[in-house]
This record gives C-alpha cells, sequence and structure tokens, in this order.
C-alpha cells in the first residue's frame, strides 16, 4: 500500500503573504492572510521506503490523479481557518499555555509551587504576563518518573481546580492529567481542556468517559511511559509514525471530537527525532487541527547548547518557540512566561513590518 501525506513549506510573512495572497501566487496557512506558502513537500510511504519531493503549488496538476487526489484534500484542510472552539482564545494568534505543575518532583520546577498560596501567585502573575491558558498537574510525567495514585494526584490539584474560575473566569483551565477519574473530577470543578501526554493510552476507560462531555482534548504522542520511554526510542520514520498515530486516533476513537495536537517533544524522542519534528512541524497542519508545542526547558536544548547550558533554558527555549512560529505553530506550553511572551512581541513585530 502506498500513503502520501502532504507539508506546507516555503513560506511568506506580512505583507509579502498578503501581496502573493491577493495575486492568488500562494496559499494561506491555517486560514491565516499572514502567513502564505507557495510550495509543498510530498511523502511517499510504500513498504516503509520512504520517498519525498517538492514542487510549487502551480505544479499540483501535474501529479498523478491518485496522489493529486491526496494533496489536494491535504491542501483544503492546511488552508482552512481552526475553528475557535476554547473561549476566548484566537487561533490565528499566538498563545502561550502556562505550566503549572503541583508536584515535588517535576523535571525542572519540582516542589516550588505546591503551597496553595504561592500556586495562585503564580496563576496571578502568568496571567498578568499574557498566559491565556493554565495547565494545571499534579503528577510528574518527566523521564524516570513513577505513577502516583489518583488520590494523592487529586490531593495535589484539587484546592487549585476548585478555586480557579473563581478569579480567572476568562483564562482558559488545562488540566494536565492521564487517569479518567481525575479527567471527570477536573470538568465538573470549570476544566476547559483536558490534556493527557498518553494520547488517551494510558487509561483505557479515559475516551468513553469523555464522550459524554464535549470538552476539547489535547492529542499529545508519547512512545512508552515517562518511566520507559527515553530508553532508547525507535520509530520506523519518527515524523509520518507520529502523523500515522494522530490520524488513526482522530479517525477511529476521537472522530469529531474539538482536538489540540501536541507531537510530544521528548516524550520517547532522541535529539534527532526532536529536531526532526521540529524541523519539518508543519507537516501535522494537513490534520486540520491547531498544533500544540512544548519545548520549554527541555533536554534537547541542553543537548545542543552543551556549555551553554543554563537553568531556565530561556534562550533555547525562545529560540525554539520562534522558529515553530515561522511554521504556523500558535500554541506554546510555557514555564517562562513573561520572556517568551516578550519575544513573541518582538518578534512578530519584526516579522509583520
Amino acid at each position: 500500500m502506498t500513503k502520501y501525506y502532504t507539508r506546507a513549506c516555503n513560506f511568506y510573512y506580512g505583507k509579502q503573504a498578503k501581496f502573493l495572497l491577493n495575486k492568488k501566487l500562494a496559499l494561506p496557512l491555517c486560514g491565516d492572510r499572514f502567513i502564505a506558502f507557495d510550495k509543498i513537500e510530498i511523502f511517499q510511504r510504500k513498504n516503509n521506503i520512504i520517498k519525498s519531493k517538492y514542487i510549487h503549488i502551480k505544479d499540483i496538476k501535474k501529479l498523478s490523479k491518485k496522489r493529486k487526489k491526496k494533496v489536494e484534500q491535504d491542501l483544503k484542510k492546511i488552508t482552512s481557518k481552526r475553528k475557535n472552539f476554547l473561549k476566548n482564545i484566537n487561533f490565528l494568534d499566538p498563545t502561550i499555555m502556562g505550566i503549572l505543575n503541583l508536584t515535588p518532583d517535576s523535571f525542572s520546577d519540582g516542589g516550588k509551587f505546591n503551597k496553595k498560596n504561592v500556586s495562585l501567585k503564580q496563576i496571578s502573575k502568568m496571567i498578568f504576563s499574557g498566559a491565556k491558558i493554565i495547565d494545571v498537574g499534579g503528577e510528574s510525567t518527566r523521564p524516570g518518573s513513577v505513577t502516583v495514585s489518583t488520590k494523592r494526584e487529586w490531593g495535589r490539584i484539587k484546592y487549585v481546580l476548585k478555586n480557579f474560575k473563581k478569579k480567572n473566569k476568562k483564562i482558559c483551565l488545562s488540566l494536565d492529567t492521564r487517569k479518567s477519574d481525575l479527567m471527570i473530577k477536573g470538568i465538573r470543578n470549570g476544566v476547559d481542556l483536558i490534556n493527557d501526554v498518553s494520547g488517551f493510552e494510558y487509561d483505557k476507560d479515559s475516551i468513553t468517559k469523555l464522550k459524554k462531555f464535549k470538552i476539547p482534548l489535547i492529542l499529545h504522542h508519547m512512545q512508552g511511559t515517562p518511566s520507559t520511554m527515553q530508553k532508547k526510542p525507535k520509530y520506523k520514520n519518527v515524523l509520518l509514525d507520529i502523523y500515522d498515530f494522530f490520524e488513526k486516533k482522530i479517525n477511529n476513537e476521537l472522530l469529531n471530537r474539538n482536538l489540540i495536537i501536541d507531537p510530544g517533544i521528548g516524550f520517547g524522542k532522541t535529539l534527532k527525532h526532536n529536531l526532526t519534528l521540529i524541523s519539518k512541524i508543519s507537516l501535522f497542519h494537513s490534520l486540520g487541527f491547531p498544533i500544540l508545542i512544548g519545548t520549554s526547558r527541555k533536554r534537547f536544548i541542553s543537548q545542543i547548547s552543551g556549555k551553554n547550558d543554563s537553568n531556565d533554558r530561556t534562550g533555547g527555549t525562545v529560540a525554539s518557540v520562534l522558529y515553530l512560529l515561522l511554521q504556523g505553530v500558535k500554541i506554546f506550553r510555557i514555564h517562562n512566561v513573561n520572556e517568551i511572551k516578550q519575544g513573541i512581541l518582538v518578534f512578530k513585530k519584526i516579522l509583520m513590518n
């Protein structure tokens, strides 16, 4: 069986993008009139032999009938404006998701915010700095971490969940959990978005239980479990394998759901895997959903920077966020909200000038 994949590339921005779109010399990315493209990369996968080629959009008509049909289907999703299904979130604008780890052992901020008054202050700080989504988690999923009980995880997060909407009615509240019982409790306490790093694989009841709720979901990819994921992760092709994972989930278990796609940087990936995903991230636009990426403070930054590594890895985080912004990614899961917001504001102003 031969399968084709379509990746938008060769992007233009700001005034140049609008000019090319008006002249019908380029296509809009995700309905954004300020990001346009005029080339695509077509991947062909047959018996795990993968080939790719770049073509200009004007040459699509020259493709074989089968390939042309698939490319045109993908382009419809790539160019369409994303539905704004989260309250007060516009998917045409960059959105920062602030991370609140209420754990003693998260990889970079374990134990810093798990006291009630400190956690509330951190929420206020992130919102003031520009976070439109707050992602609350009570279980560390860093490499090598051990699963905690549902009772313990709920004990860590219940105060924040029960009090969040009292002060922050217009802010999207996301719950980072793998456990269906906690997903349901979270929804009943005002959670707007469910973020399961296992891709709804850990708790087999989660998708069934969530069917009665219309809540949007983050479909995240992870190979293995937190305790095993970094033990020699392997793929036939990391980019296409993860795409296939998403496509299967969307078409079978999560059909007609409001989804955000997250390929899971650092979750069962080597440095090479992470770099491939980041550099070719625009492939995932052909799934037709907003893309979220979490590169904040991740280990790949240290692997690249070596002696120039730092505790917060702000420089590497900013660099990755700005590159991803150029590829049409709009949602960024971040620790240092103010610094990243500053970087986005300055970069976007220069880009659109």
